[in-house]
């Protein structure tokens, strides 16, 4: 997997794939999927032979025991100088704190300071806010992550789950302050979460963030392993149990599911790693961050990346899994813009890797590839 890409409007070079760690640790919100150090070990040993070097986690994964297993084996295996190491902040790590939470420059300071400690290193290749609080300025934000490069803690910022307009405003109020700008942009996307199309990905692109795109199978969902039932879902896993969970999948899902399962056979590959494949290779995606229960599942996840959809197959998933659009962006499609702007006058598109397309997540066989 020695395939890199820039990492937004950087020269921050990280692996197409990046290592969740979610689930290192038995503590906290995630405990039921947790591993235990012994069994993460072999995971984050994996990753490491197959080139990666991007590595996810954040100080509220398993009650922080994600970082701290993390710090070890980065330091067993001697190779901290190579990996872009990044953590989050913004959930609470104390309930009775009012500010051990949010994204306030008095927690974003002791919250790095302490995700430092259990990481057992003196700074971060990449820093991000984790969720949008609602309450704290985004001036505030930007000048304390600015802040933090300056001091030497962090090399790049970032931001993981926020609306649009706030990326937009966070971005631009850095880049009129010549302060540090924010070089990526992690969300979730995947063949059931296409959200982000009609927004963030040409905001991503015009502005300079990479983007990073966490569950790319659904939360589980993506993988077959999961089946319809009378009761609902059947499954061993997350979202299911052996006796059916009950819970209720939307339509538009299995009609995704159904797609995803011909394409995969067609391919000879397993449906997560076409769902894999899908997301990284869609405009704008710079990174995917998967995780693995196991060494012989992450060797699965890594090879998503060995193969090519052919159009073909593209387009029936792309076709399957078309979200609605909200009305307004119905606007901005190849042939709306054809009212305002007469395709007989050849005016196009900018050329590929000039700028981002107009019109993003159409087919762009008149217009070049575009810039991811």
């Amino acid at each position: 997997m020695n395939h890199y890409y820039l990492l937004g409007r950087s020269g921050l070079r990280v692996s197409r794939l990046a290592l969740g760690t979610m689930n290192f640790g038995t503590g906290g919100f995630h405990a039921a999927y947790g591993r235990t150090e012994e069994e993460a070990e072999p995971i984050f040993r994996r990753y490491l032979e197959a080139g990666g070097n991007f590595v996810d986690t954040a100080d509220f994964y398993t009650a922080g025991e994600s970082e701290s297993i993390l710090g070890r084996l980065v330091a067993r295996a001697g190779v901290r100088d190579r990996l872009v190491l990044t953590s989050k902040f913004t959930n609470s790590i104390d309930p009775s704190d009012p500010n051990a939470s949010g994204n306030g420059r008095k927690h974003i300071v002791r919250a790095l300071d302490a995700s430092l400690r259990r990481l057992g290193t003196d700074y971060l290749d990449l820093y991000l806010l984790h969720t949008w609080d609602r309450i704290t300025p985004v001036e505030e934000v930007v000048h304390t992550l600015d802040d933090l490069v300056r001091a030497g803690k962090i090399r790049y910022a970032g931001l993981s789950d926020v609306p649009a307009w706030y990326a937009a405003r966070a971005q631009t109020y850095a880049e009129a302050h010549t302060r540090t700008p924010l070089i990526t942009l992690q969300l979730p996307y995947s063949l059931v979460n296409r959200g982000i199309e009609s927004e963030f990905t040409s905001m991503a692109q015009s502005l300079g963030m990479g983007l990073t795109a966490w569950s790319p199978i659904g939360g589980g969902l993506l993988t077959g392993k999961y089946r319809r039932t009378e009761n609902g879902l059947s499954g061993i896993g997350r979202l299911g149990t052996s006796g059916g969970s009950g819970l209720r999948i939307k339509e538009n899902d299995w009609r995704v599911i159904d797609a995803l399962e011909g394409v995969a056979s067609d391919l000879g590959r397993s449906m997560a790693q076409v769902a894999v494949n899908w997301v990284a290779t869609q405009p704008g995606v710079a990174s995917v961050v998967i995780g693995a229960s196991g060494a012989e599942q992450l060797d699965s996840n890594m090879a998503a990346l060995d193969f090519e959809i052919p159009q073909e197959l593209r387009a029936r998933l792309d076709e399957a899994s078309a979200p609605e659009v909200p009305a307004l962006y119905s606007m901005f499609t190849p042939e709306y813009q054809s009212w305002i702007v007469s395709p007989g006058l050849g005016i196009g598109d900018k050329p590929a890797g000039y700028a981002p397309s107009v019109f993003n997540g159409a087919t762009r066989s008149d217009v070049g590839s575009g810039s991811r």
